[in-house]
């Protein structure tokens, strides 16, 4: 009865599957960015808004792929594609030490390992790592490029435009959460383990 190791790893693993499939549905969606014209006189204007992903931007119902062509980019578009290249490696990146966490926690109870276990659950808080670098990165890489913006529309052109991030990065920022939460568990069923190896109890 009550909170013991298998339950902690059962909680775990929940965690980091829920924490895999926020992950994958953040990195396949287009709404880690959005843009949109305010209501008014916009006739001078071309219409802006637009709502972006990791792989590609939708504007208007036309989608178009990011392309690293460093010949029709300035200096300071460079340094975006720079800042958007290591994203787009450090999160599925992320993704893929997720899966290969997940298996390891789960070798590692069935061995009922508290080594493999303690090992496992740091090895989620590097996966957390990866998540968080990626996440800010992508913050910093959104503030540099409406910067951009705004150097080209000027402030006459930003007043119209409202910017936003999208759900999908909300659940980049749910995926950090409970990779925290999973190596938070692993960790405390390996101490749990270890304790009952030192005092055995009677059922």
């Amino acid at each position: 009865m009550g909170f013991n190791s298998g339950s902690s790893v059962i909680f775990a693993g929940i965690c980091g599957f829920a924490s895999f499939v926020l992950l994958v549905t953040a990195l396949a969606t287009d709404y880690w960015f959005i843009i949109e014209m305010n209501p008014g006189n916009t006739s001078d204007f071309e219409d802006l808004s637009s709502n972006s992903g990791l792989w590609r931007t939708n504007e208007g119902g036309k989608v178009h792929s990011f392309k690293a062509d460093a010949s029709i980019y300035s200096e300071a578009e460079l340094y975006m594609l720079n800042l958007h290249s290591a994203i787009v490696v450090l999160l599925p990146f992320s993704l893929v030490l997720l899966l290969f966490g997940g298996i390891c926690g789960l070798v590692s109870y069935l061995a009922r390992s508290p080594t493999l276990l303690s090992g496992t659950g740091s090895y989620f808080f590097v996966c957390s790592l990866l998540t968080l670098c990626g996440a800010s990165l992508y913050i910093l890489y959104s503030y540099e490029a409406v910067a951009e913006t705004e150097r080209q529309a000027g402030p006459q052109g930003m007043a119209l435009i409202r910017t936003s991030f999208g759900w999908s990065l909300l659940l980049v920022w749910l995926s950090y959460g409970l990779e925290l939460l999973t190596g938070a568990l692993l960790l405390v069923a390996a101490h749990m383990i270890r304790l009952q190896r030192r005092s055995p109890t009677v059922d």
